[in-house]
């Protein structure tokens, strides 16, 4: 039993991995398409609140200063 794990672990399964071949179900089945999901959702969160901070006019006014003292 150990050397499986071993072996496994050397080929990257881990314990999971050896439990669902045992199964006959790979071990990342169905998670795939969650992960996306949550990481695209992640993203428009995070552009949504960039977007609400970038159009607020006292970061318009300081982006302003700030590109209007580096073209000086």
């Amino acid at each position: 039993m150990r050397v499986r794990r071993l072996i496994a672990r050397l080929r990257g399964a881990g314990s999971r991995g050896i439990a669902a071949r045992r199964r006959g179900v790979p071990a990342d089945a169905g998670m795939n398409t969650a992960e996306y999901a949550v990481g695209t959702m992640a993203a428009v969160a995070f552009a949504g609140v960039l977007l609400k901070v970038l159009t607020s006019g006292s970061i318009q006014g300081a982006l302003s200063g700030i590109i209007q003292g580096a073209l000086k």
